[in-house]
């Protein structure tokens, strides 16, 4: 090699990029382009009204959508709220036709009682109950709960004569008592409170608390509220959209570092705090497989795993007292995480009954068990 060529070589050599320089422009290149969005979205998107429901003193809160055929009351699990069934709502109302009317329980969402820590199966029961006299215009109700939801729809069936249908979604008394051991510890785990509305987003989705991103966007505004104004974050979103600029050290993700290491006093909390609730868990869910056995109205119990099933329902399910689906890859919020597929499930529910007319778009499934 020549004297020329080896200096080509040599100045060639001194200005390539080094493999740790290009890792560290690959990386950044790659977080520029694919930074994932949690700005809040309104529920408007998904419900057409908001309605207010004044029974005493108290005032509940209801979402609704639709006009024609049965109605659907969707219960919400604990610390959850109405809108975790947004994404539910607008894929099951493409296959049948239904109204749905889906309810902030005692405590939760934007509902106000005088009492909001009065948490016991028998209170929120009634409480379903009552709203339902108040609105249901005796047409067919079908109810569908999930988690302490599906201990209250089981609960709610007996006291409204025109219920013609229960759906349970991932709860199983034995089940839900065992998990019960750990409840405390994984409530500490939880970050108390968020900067804004995007943080808290984000920390449900990375956690795996909420695996569907879109659906967690419009429903976690619903469990958190203005810690300076006790608003819910439906209304502040509604009265002055936020974009997340800061990040408080107490609300990073799980699962890697901080994208802004800026403090600043945090803005929200949880709407409820469900280590307060302790002492009505069991209650929940104390004779829930017997009662949900015993009711008369066709039923259907919808898991994410079908080892969840205990002894009680195992034989009953033999017996064909109730259909079983089980849906696989989900978390415990299956109506947020996997929202098409719960509505497939619900919507063949109801057109096997004739609860429901199918739309063009229904297609039968076939139950998983």
């Amino acid at each position: 090699m020549s004297y020329l060529q080896k200096e080509i070589v040599k100045s060639k050599t001194k200005n390539m990029p080094t493999p740790a320089s290009l890792s560290s422009k690959l990386l950044q290149h790659k977080g520029q382009g694919h930074k994932r969005d949690y700005e809040p979205v309104s529920w408007t998107q998904y419900f057409s009204e908001r309605k207010t429901i004044v029974i005493n003193e108290d005032t509940f809160h209801v979402y609704i959508q639709g006009t024609e055929g049965p109605l659907l009351v969707l219960l919400h699990g604990g610390g959850y709220s109405a809108l975790t069934w947004s994404q539910f709502t607008k894929s099951v109302m493409s296959l049948v036709t239904c109204r749905v009317m889906a309810v902030d329980l005692r405590g939760h969402g934007s509902t106000t009682t005088t009492n909001d820590d009065e948490l016991s199966i028998e209170i929120l029961a009634a409480d379903t109950a009552h709203v339902l006299e108040a609105i249901s215009e005796n047409q067919p109700v079908v109810l569908v709960g999930h988690s302490l939801g599906g201990a209250v729809a089981v609960r709610t069936a007996p006291l409204v004569s025109n219920v013609v249908g229960v759906v349970v979604i991932d709860v199983v008394e034995g089940t839900a008592i065992d998990a019960l051991r750990s409840m405390q510890g994984f409530l500490r785990s939880r970050p108390s409170s968020f900067s804004s509305m995007s943080k808290a987003i984000e920390w449900c989705v990375r956690s795996g608390q909420i695996r569907n991103l879109h659906s967690a966007k419009v429903s976690v505004p619903g469990q958190i509220k203005n810690v300076a104004t006790g608003t819910l974050g439906t209304d502040d979103l509604e009265s002055e959209p936020t974009t997340d600029t800061n990040t408080n050290v107490n609300s990073a993700p799980l699962g890697g570092p901080m994208e802004n290491t800026t403090i600043k006093s945090d803005k929200y909390t949880w709407r409820i705090n469900l280590a307060k609730t302790e002492q009505y868990w069991n209650g929940w869910f104390h004779g829930l497989s017997s009662a949900f056995l015993e009711l008369s109205a066709p039923k259907m119990l919808l898991l994410a795993g079908v080892d969840r099933l205990d002894r009680e329902l195992t034989v009953g399910q033999m017996q064909g007292k109730f259909q079983l689906q089980v849906l696989t890859a989900c978390g415990h919020a299956v109506q947020e995480d996997a929202p098409e597929k719960v509505a497939e499930a619900v919507a063949t529910f109801l057109v096997r009954h004739k609860y429901a007319e199918p739309t063009s778009e229904f297609t039968w499934t076939v139950p998983a068990c």
